[in-house]
C-alpha cells in the first residue's frame, strides 16, 4: 500500500531586510517612494527670500586668448634674453623698442596710442572680472536651498510666442526677451486691435508668471494690422 506524499508546508515570503528601501509609490514596485527632489531642503516661507544673482560666465575664450598672448610674449622675451646671454645680438624689435622708449617723448603720438590701448585693454579685463556675464540666461526663483535654475532668453521668447499665438485674431507674433522687459509685436488680421492687445497682454502676463523668473519682466505689447498688398 502506497502512502500519499505529505503536502509541502507553505512558506511565507521573507520580509525585506531593514536596509532595503520600501518601494510603494502608487502601488508600483518599480518606483521609489520619493523623488530626488523630495530630499532637497525647501526654503522656509516665513524667512525672507534669498537674493537671486545672475550666473557667472566661465569666459574660456578671453582667458585662453590672454593666456596665449602672455605665454607667447614671455617665451619670445625669454628666448631673446637667453640669446643675449649667449653673446648674440638682441632681436631687432627689442633694440628698436628700447631705443624708442629711451628717446621718444611722452607726448609722442605712438606713445599716447600705445598707452590708450593698454588702458582700454586693462579696463576691459577689469570689467570681465567684475561682471557675471551670461546675459542670455535669466535666473529663476529658488524653491530649494541647494538648487539654482536658469532659463535661456530664446526659450522664454519661444514659450511666450506660443502663448500669444493661442489668442484669437493673432496671425503672427515677434517676441524679444531682454534682461528686464519683454517686447511683443503682434499682427492681427481680424477682431478689434484693442481687444486683441488686451487678450495678448493677459495671456503673456500669465505666461511670464509661469516662467518663474526671479526678477519680473516688464511687458510691452504692440498690435497692428498686416501690411496691405500692392
Amino acid at each position: 500500500m502506497t502512502t500519499p506524499p505529505e503536502p509541502l508546508p507553505a512558506h511565507e515570503p521573507a520580509p525585506p531586510p531593514d536596509d532595503e528601501p520600501t518601494r510603494t509609490r502608487g502601488g508600483d514596485p518599480d518606483f521609489p517612494s520619493g523623488s530626488p527632489s523630495d530630499d532637497l531642503p525647501l526654503l522656509d516661507d516665513a524667512a525672507p527670500a534669498p537674493r537671486v544673482r545672475r550666473f557667472w560666465s566661465v569666459r574660456r575664450i578671453p582667458a585662453a586668448v590672454l593666456a596665449a598672448l602672455v605665454l607667447g610674449g614671455a617665451g619670445l622675451l625669454l628666448y631673446d634674453v637667453a640669446a643675449v646671454r649667449a653673446d648674440r645680438r638682441a632681436m631687432a624689435w627689442r633694440r628698436e623698442l628700447a631705443d624708442g622708449l629711451a628717446t621718444r617723448p611722452l607726448d609722442d603720438t605712438w606713445v599716447v596710442v600705445g598707452a590708450a590701448v593698454a588702458v582700454v585693454l586693462g579696463l576691459w579685463l577689469l570689467i570681465l572680472a567684475s561682471t557675471p556675464g551670461l546675459r542670455a540666461v535669466l535666473p529663476m526663483r529658488r524653491e530649494h536651498a541647494d538648487v539654482r535654475a536658469g532659463l535661456d532668453r530664446e526659450a522664454a521668447a519661444l514659450a511666450l510666442r506660443d502663448r500669444a499665438m493661442e489668442v484669437s485674431g493673432v496671425q503672427s507674433v515677434r517676441v524679444r526677451v531682454g534682461r528686464a522687459k519683454v517686447a511683443v509685436k503682434a499682427v492681427s488680421h481680424f477682431r478689434a486691435l484693442d481687444e486683441v492687445r488686451a487678450d495678448v497682454e493677459t495671456a503673456l502676463a500669465a505666461g511670464v508668471d509661469e516662467l518663474a523668473l526671479a526678477h519680473p519682466l516688464a511687458l510691452t505689447v504692440r498690435v497692428a494690422r498686416p501690411p496691405r498688398k500692392a
